[in-house]
């Protein structure tokens, strides 16, 4: 990774080395009316459509002020909720709330005219249906056991802001289902709606950033920038940016342009049924805000560079159980350049990774974040394949990241990189959590995605990782190594040489129940697979004295460890003896982390003055 890139990056990198503590999501606030080179609107759930919008005392609707709005406005929402979407914008302009009000976009409306059929079983003609279909690459015959097609659909029903799920028939219609007839336009309920109030999807999006033409105006390339606002209960998504998706292999200059600056502040964003948001477009920003309740995807960044995402709260995606379509809380996908995730609180992912750099990334940067009980540690290892669950953060075929500073607590697999390289991974503090590098024989050459493995490192190009000053401790039984260095055992007469070039200053402290290897390491010559497993560093070592020389490993109940785990307290005890296994870090990597220079050198993410 450059060294310039890292150090321009620290100038303006919040001081610590290590995960906040907040505040997360968004932040109460009162908003003083922007100071803008244009016009500013102000609109009203009951705004009047005639007026222009132009005073505080006589508001427009939403509608109409996004028809009207040019380079350099502004709108101003009053509180309230709004039952609006397919707003279009293709225009850099300001929008918040007045003052402390809290405007709510929701992209459903409520049902009231129902027929009771019996048998705790009511139905309704709706004319504003979202019927979708798996994307042609999901292999029925792998997930359709698990995930029913009508999953896909994008309509959502609510009872009193309850999400129901959706039903494949009539039979399985009850107080917590509902099923739609699409051929007839019905929606059938088990709930009774006398009782409660029955919100139905009706906008599949709330706001369009297009990227051509409209209302007579070109685009003026501007992202805009958007405050205080909740968008929640649309169907498919609640934020679609337009731009460039390159289906090829795609120079960074070929991407990204169409649009750039949009900025997200202490927004919230909730039950939406695909994707949260998809955001195209260099120079993109997403600070304070809480995605919740998505389905595949809680944020889409796609082919966009210089992006940065702070102090955000990601949470329980994938709220339908879709399985085979590889969800993730943030998917940051296609060739995206210097894509910066910093202490952000990403946690509670039972069914969903949490960060994926998917394909072509390069130069990403993912410090002091809080990633806490994603996927299952409970997953079983297993020595033929790298896979077991869910990820905290995955890099996969992509060049170049610096992870550090991050805590990683009852993850399944808190770093996982595959088909990748030059991944320094510096600093962290794992908590019943394993580590993985694993290569395989992956190519574009009949690949099922194409051109997705082209666009990262060559089979015999992936390499140059680091994992150096890491804590790993397991406080409980362990089923998992703390780290796995994988290889597919087709790999092992073509690539003899581990995929780390350095490895040294972690500490591990082993729960002595466990009785799962402590590394798992290929390609290992002599072995079964190429493959083989270590209970201790000294074995390590003895195949492999180049590295762990100054690594240290414990028991779990033999050394004061946290301050106070179970309470979500990480920083290591002052009688933590591990500090000595620590080596000295490279200068970027320490102004990347705020350090300085007087500081010694440490183990984990967290250090004690």
């Amino acid at each position: 990774m450059s060294s310039v890139f890292i150090l321009a990056l620290a100038c303006f990198t919040p001081a610590f080395a290590q995960p906040s503590g907040g505040p997360y999501g968004p932040v109460p606030q009162k908003y003083e009316l922007p100071v803008v080179p244009g016009t500013t609107y102000f609109v009203a759930p009951d705004g009047n459509p005639q007026s222009a919008g132009t005073l505080l005392s006589s508001p427009t609707t939403i509608e109409e002020a996004f028809k009207k709005v040019r380079s350099g406005d502004a709108i101003i929402l009053r509180g309230g909720v709004y039952h609006s979407g397919n707003l279009l914008l293709n225009q850099g302009i300001t929008m918040q709330p007045y003052q402390d009000e809290l405007p709510v976009l929701k992209g459903s409306m409520e049902a009231k005219e129902w027929r009771d059929l019996g048998r705790n079983l009511w139905v309704t003609k709706w004319d504003k249906l979202f019927p979708m279909a798996p994307e042609d690459w999901w292999v029925f015959h792998n997930a359709g056991r698990e995930t029913p097609v009508h999953r896909f659909n994008n309509d959502m029903v609510f009872a009193n802001g309850r999400l129901l799920q959706s039903a494949g028939w009539l039979g399985e219609v009850d107080e917590n289902h509902f099923f739609v007839d699409y051929q007839k336009g019905n929606i059938y309920i088990g709930v009774n709606p006398q009782d409660n109030k029955i919100e139905i999807t009706a906008f599949d999006v709330a706001i369009h950033r297009v990227d051509g033409e409209l209302n007579g105006v070109a685009s003026d390339m501007k992202g805009p920038v958007i405050r205080g606002i909740t968008f929640t209960q649309y169907a498919y998504r609640a934020f679609e940016f337009d731009g460039t998706n390159p289906e090829r292999v795609s120079a960074e200059t070929e991407h990204g342009k169409r649009i750039s600056g949009t900025t997200l502040e202490n927004l919230t964003i909730s039950f939406c049924s695909r994707v949260g948001g998809y955001f195209r477009g260099d120079n993109f920003t997403m600070r304070n805000c809480k995605v919740s309740d998505t389905s595949t995807e809680g944020v889409f960044i796609l082919s966009s560079n210089d992006v940065l995402l702070e102090r955000n709260i990601f949470t329980r995606n994938n709220i339908e159980n879709i399985t085979g379509y590889f969800p993730a809380a943030v998917k940051i996908f296609n060739q995206c350049y210097r894509v910066v995730c910093n202490d952000n609180l990403v946690m509670d992912l039972q069914n969903s990774n949490g960060i994926w750099y998917d394909v072509g990334n390069v130069d990403g940067v993912f410090t002091n974040n809080l990633m806490q009980n994603i996927g299952s540690p409970e997953a079983k290892f297993s020595p033929e394949s790298p896979w077991s669950g869910d990820i905290a953060f995955f890099f996969e075929i992509s060049k170049g990241v610096t992870v550090a500073g991050n805590e990683f607590i009852d993850c399944d697999q808190g770093v996982f990189i595959l088909n990748s390289s030059g991944a320094e991974v510096y600093q962290n503090t794992f908590v019943n959590t394993a580590v993985t590098f694993a290569r395989t024989p992956r190519s574009a050459e009949g690949d099922h995605f194409g051109w997705h493995p082209a666009s990262g490192p060559d089979v015999d190009k992936r390499y140059d990782h680091l994992l150096v000053n890491n804590l790993f401790v397991a406080n409980k039984e362990s089923i998992r190594p703390f780290v796995n260095v994988w290889q597919s055992p087709e790999l092992c007469d073509r690539l003899k040489d581990s995929p780390l070039k350095s490895m040294n200053g972690n500490v591990y402290v082993k729960n002595t129940l466990s009785k799962t290897p402590m590394l798992f390491w290929s390609p290992v010559g002599g072995s079964d697979n190429c493959q083989k497993g270590y209970t201790t560093l000294a074995d390590f070592r003895s195949d492999f004295s180049k590295y762990e020389s100054q690594s240290l490993e414990y028991s779990y109940a033999g050394i004061p460890v946290f301050k106070g785990e179970f309470n979500g307290e990480f920083s290591l005890l002052p009688g933590f003896p591990g500090h000595k296994a620590a080596t000295q870090i490279p200068a970027d990597i320490r102004s990347l982390l705020k350090l300085s220079k007087k500081q010694k050198p440490y183990v984990g993410a967290r250090f004690n003055n």
